[in-house]
């Protein structure tokens, strides 16, 4: 039960980097992969169908009919339901759905543009999102006829938990992804369909891409280029094994060695206010108890700038 036999998985941008990495533990298992990923470039920029031909290629080599290509944006009318419509014709069943397709356009807050804010949402955020509603129905009716129930990892980032500087829009999205994890976890969990998030730390084109302007910036590139993909490739399968059955809705990282367990927003402390008209002073006490309790403001690259235990 605890291989991946007969499973079918949808992995978006699985072409490359992380994405191909779990294509490639799942097909050696024995799974079906449709590899859902247009070629982009890093900021959503020309898309290139040849990327996934030759990502299918280099699985196939490897395990014969082991994988296909879904080559559309699915951020596109309709192509989530396509996607989900050719794993069905191709292999029967759609079991494993990752979301790991992501563009970032870096700037500051007051130098951002809509049209780029706009863009990284729909990526990251409204076409995983379209994805989930196109497969789970299928994985729903599966479950229900006896198959084992599936699961999905949505991939996000530390940037949506801690944050950091240029990026609104990049973290926006990713910690929109964290509250869709909550919510689509609840949905299905009667149905024995699990979700969870992952962050990885690792080499990746995003982490390449990084600007380097200080010594720290310098000293958190270096740390991230030396972690392969593999441990964050090998944990997003085993979320998608029976023994990860009674996980979750939760939020996990995944750091070479190191796996952490995020903690989710929730009520920190508790003050009163007293009843009446506005007044600032009357805040001012309370806000005071609770500063100790306040979230400083070190970035993501801040507080995991520290050699990954390999």
């Amino acid at each position: 039960m605890d291989n991946f036999n007969q499973r079918v998985a949808i992995i978006t941008g699985g072409a490359r980097g992380l994405g191909f990495a779990v294509a490639q533990t799942l097909a050696m298992e024995g799974a079906k992969v449709v590899i859902a990923d247009n070629g982009c470039a890093l900021d959503g920029g020309p898309e290139d169908s040849v990327v996934a031909d030759a990502a299918v290629e280099r699985l196939d080599a490897k395990a014969p009919g082991c994988a296909i290509a879904f080559k559309h944006n699915l951020t596109a009318p309709g192509a989530a339901e396509a996607c989900v419509a050719l794993a069905k014709a191709t292999y029967g069943h759609v079991d494993i759905v990752i979301n790991n397709a992501a563009i970032t356009r870096d700037a500051p807050i007051f130098q951002s543009q809509v049209h780029d804010l706009e863009a990284v949402i729909a990526n990251n955020l409204s076409a995983p999102l379209a994805l989930l509603a196109a497969a789970t129905p299928v994985m729903r009716t599966q479950s229900g006829m006896g198959r084992r129930p599936g699961a999905i990892v949505n991939v996000i980032s530390t940037a949506g938990l801690i944050g950091n500087p240029s990026q609104a829009a990049y973290a926006a999205a990713k910690a929109g992804m964290v509250g869709m994890t909550r919510c689509v976890a609840m949905d299905l969990r009667a149905n024995g369909i699990i979700c969870n998030a992952v962050a990885p730390y690792a080499a990746t084109r995003l982490t390449q891409a990084l600007p380097v302007t200080t010594e720290e910036e310098r000293e958190y590139k270096e740390h991230a280029q030396r972690v392969p993909l593999s441990y964050a490739a090998n944990f997003v399968a085993f979320l998608c094994t029976s023994h990860a059955a009674r996980i979750t809705g939760q939020v996990f990282g995944v750091r070479a060695r190191e796996i952490f367990l995020f903690t989710q927003p929730a009520p920190a402390m508790q003050v009163f206010a007293e009843p009446g008209s506005f007044d600032p002073e009357l805040y001012t006490p309370l806000i005071h108890k609770m500063a100790d309790e306040f979230t400083d403001l070190r970035s993501e690259r801040e507080i995991f700038n520290i050699k990954p235990v390999l």
